[in-house]
This record gives C-alpha cells, sequence and structure tokens, in this order.
C-alpha cells in the first residue's frame, strides 16, 4: 500500500470513528456469545491491549507538557470535587436501590467510587477534551481513590464487607496501565528527537489509534458478556442506575466546570473523568470477593459494557455540549 492510499484510509477511519466503535463492540458481543470459551484468552489479552492503546495515547501528548498542566490547579481541583466529593453523595443514592442484593450493591460501589486512569485519557482526546491535563491529574486520582475508597465503603457498606477489599490490584493496574506506557512513552519521545526510527514508532502508533481502540473494545466486550448474560436478569437491575449515573455526571461535570469558569478542552475532560469509571482496575478486587458476593464482578463488568456504548456516544456529544455551553456564557 503507497503512502498516499495509507492516508486515505487513515482519514477514512479517523472520520468514521464513532460509527467503528460501535461495530467493534457488537462484534466483540458476538464473538464472545457465539463462542464463550474464547472468553479466557480475551481476558488474558485485556491489559497487553489496553496498555498499547494508553501508550500510542501517550505518544500523542508531549511529555514535557505534564508539569505545566499538573500546575493547573483550578482544572485539578474541579476534578477532584467531581470525583470524591460529588461521585459519592450521588453513588449513595442510587446504590440504595440494590442494596437487599450484596453482590449487586458491592459491585456498583466498587466500581461507581473509582475514577477512570486509563482509557478515560483516549475518549478525553478523540472528543478533543484536554487530555493532557486528565493525563497529569491520573496520579493524585489513583493516589486519592485508593486512600479514599476504604472510607466510602465503610461509611455505605458497613465495616463487615469493606473488610473484604484489597488494595494490591490496583497498584498492579496502575504500574501496568499508566506507568510502564508512560515511561515507553517519553523514551520513544526522547529517540524521535534525534533518530528517524522515533519519528517513525510515533506516526504508525498515531495512524493505528482507531484500530487499537476497535481491538481493546472488541476484547473487553468479547471476553465478558458470555457471563453477563448468564445472569443477565439479575443485573438487569443495574442497567438504569448504571445509565442515571452517565446522565446525573454529564451534568455535574457542565455545571461544575462553569462554575470552575473551565475552557472547552477542561470542560470536556471534567466531563469525561466524572462519567468514567475505573471498572478494569476493580475488576481484580471483585474478583478476589468470597463466594457469597460472587455476583459483583459481573456487576462491575455491566458496567464496562454500559460505559462503552456512553464513551462512545459521548465523543460526538460533548464537544457539541461544551460548544454549546461556551457559546451560552459569551452571550452572557
Amino acid at each position: 500500500m503507497t503512502t498516499v492510499s495509507l492516508r486515505r484510509v487513515i482519514s477514512w477511519w479517523d472520520s468514521h470513528q464513532v460509527a467503528l466503535y460501535l461495530l467493534a463492540i457488537v462484534v466483540g458481543g458476538i464473538i464472545g456469545l457465539v463462542t464463550p470459551g474464547v472468553a479466557p484468552v480475551l481476558e488474558t489479552a485485556t491489559n497487553p491491549v489496553l496498555a498499547l492503546l494508553i501508550f500510542a495515547t501517550f505518544l500523542g501528548v508531549p511529555i514535557i507538557e505534564l508539569g505545566r498542566a499538573f500546575r493547573d490547579w483550578k482544572f485539578l481541583s474541579t476534578v477532584v470535587v467531581v470525583n470524591f466529593v460529588i461521585v459519592p453523595i450521588v453513588v449513595f443514592g442510587l446504590s440504595r436501590f440494590v442494596e437487599d442484593e450484596q453482590g449487586l450493591f458491592f459491585g456498583l460501589l466498587l466500581v461507581l467510587l473509582t475514577p477512570c486512569v486509563d482509557y478515560v485519557i483516549v475518549f478525553t482526546g478523540l472528543a478533543g477534551g484536554a487530555n493532557v491535563r486528565l493525563l497529569a491529574a491520573t496520579p493524585l486520582l489513583m493516589l486519592l481513590q485508593i486512600m479514599l475508597l476504604p472510607f466510602y465503603l465503610l461509611v455505605i457498606a458497613g465495616p463487615d464487607l469493606t473488610g473484604l477489599v484489597e488494595i494490591e490490584p490496583f497498584v498492579e493496574a496502575f504500574v501496568i496501565l499508566i506507568v510502564i506506557p508512560l515511561v515507553g512513552a517519553a523514551i520513544v519521545q526522547a529517540i524521535a528527537r534525534r533518530y528517524a526510527i522515533g519519528r517513525q514508532i510515533e506516526e504508525v502508533m498515531a495512524a493505528a489509534m482507531v484500530p487499537l481502540m476497535m481491538l481493546t473494545l472488541a476484547v473487553i466486550i468479547g471476553s465478558q458478556i458470555a457471563a453477563v448474560g448468564s445472569e443477565a436478569l439479575t443485573l438487569l437491575r443495574l442497567l438504569p442506575l448504571y445509565a442515571g449515573f452517565a446522565i446525573i455526571m454529564l451534568l455535574v461535570g457542565v455545571g461544575a466546570s462553569r462554575v470552575a469558569k473551565l475552557d472547552t478542552p477542561g470542560t470536556g475532560a471534567v466531563i469525561f473523568s466524572g462519567v468514567t469509571r475505573n471498572s478494569l482496575v476493580v475488576l481484580p478486587l471483585a474478583l478476589a470477593l468470597p463466594v457469597e458476593l460472587a455476583i459483583a464482578p459481573l456487576a462491575v463488568v455491566t458496567q464496562t459494557l454500559v460505559e462503552l456504548v456512553v464513551m462512545v456516544l459521548l465523543v460526538r456529544l460533548v464537544p457539541r455540549l461544551t460548544r454549546t455551553t461556551q457559546n451560552h456564557e459569551a452571550v452572557i
């Protein structure tokens, strides 16, 4: 394939990325349902594929800009307030609807109380949000959720359930999905400043972003859809709660950004940070729970399935919403 043809292909899938992501979700679901035996293989592939996607994302972000982004305290404080003050209040209210089923209840708490620190950066960038600033906030978001999750579980669920949670999976996921890709991207960027091979790697990974996202979506859906389907009737109770959470946090993100007087990219990043949850990181926590809470991992996975569809839709909705909000404020 010639360079011109390759650029045309890249331009085509960039302009049709939302439709391609929805297609990947459907294909992953079909594969997972038709061949459920492939689920363990796909589950094993999830972290490597996601780490590669995050690496490609970090390559597109000038690492040197991170220090400057971390000094944006107005943005950081807004993200922290949204995720660790407003979200727990919203989650407390939603969790009342499944309090009678401990597995659903605990799974919902685990996933909704923890803000995403991995593919949220990818989706934020796709929607034109401030992914560099959000990337700079990830160490703080990760540290705060490690520290505050036991406290929020204690307050909302009580000491009996709180004692079942271990922190090690958080640390492991942070190293695999954030630290290693970030260090790798920094090394490649340093090489690219002197050698052509580094620039070639950057070009290839930038061109591969859409296929990598499609692969990630298909792998995640395919690995979990059969397990969710086996408990579909029970898990249906969670669907309106997860959808409701996304809608509420979308509105909260817009409102909080308006109060903080953030710019359009910052508003988009706050919205995505508030809506997107750390499901892939907390899943190992849910899998380590005792048998009486066996449905908790499926509650976490159900949130992932809902969230991925929401994220694909928000890639189109958020730019329009933030532009409308900024234009309205300009008129006022």
